[in-house]
């Protein structure tokens, strides 16, 4: 029997509209950050908001919420690291979730599409901190950054 794994997305206040294709398309084909739970893992949605907005209010109460739902990892979407611009709060949003919540989270949901990939390699020095830590599991290959695109 498969280990569950209850994860929960939180996305930007820009996106949050966004009907979270992309991000859920992700999660069921184990692509992009989900691609970091082994095969013996069956995972399960549990919750999807915004960060609330600058400067990400939501932080303070969203992962609560979710933990008593039963998440155990929280995924910033792909949009919070490579959007326009990226999230500047990031890794104290990481820090509070770990030290506030003792859970676990993770940079990133989809691969990363070509149009944002392409855009980065223009500005990439400017962007984003530590691109390498943050994208590790959504840098993808061509193929996939066509499919999320």
């Amino acid at each position: 029997m498969k280990q569950l794994v209850r994860v929960g997305i939180i996305i930007c206040g820009r996106y949050s509209s966004c009907a979270g294709g992309k991000c859920l398309r992700a999660l069921r084909e184990r692509d992009g950050a989900f691609s970091g739970y082994g095969g013996g893992v069956e995972l399960e949605l549990a919750g999807f908001t915004s960060c609330g907005g600058c400067p990400g209010g939501n932080i303070e109460y969203a992962p609560e919420e979710m933990k008593k739902n039963g998440v155990e990892a929280i995924h910033f979407a792909t949009g919070m690291i490579i959007g326009y611009p990226p999230c500047p709060n990031l890794d104290y949003f990481k820090d509070f979730i770990k030290s506030r919540f003792n859970m676990k989270a993770v940079y990133g949901t989809h691969p990363i599409p070509v149009s944002y990939f392409e855009q980065y390699n223009i500005m990439k020095d400017k962007r984003i901190k530590d691109w390498e830590d943050k994208t590790r599991l959504i840098i993808g290959n061509e193929e996939l950054r066509l499919k999320y695109n």
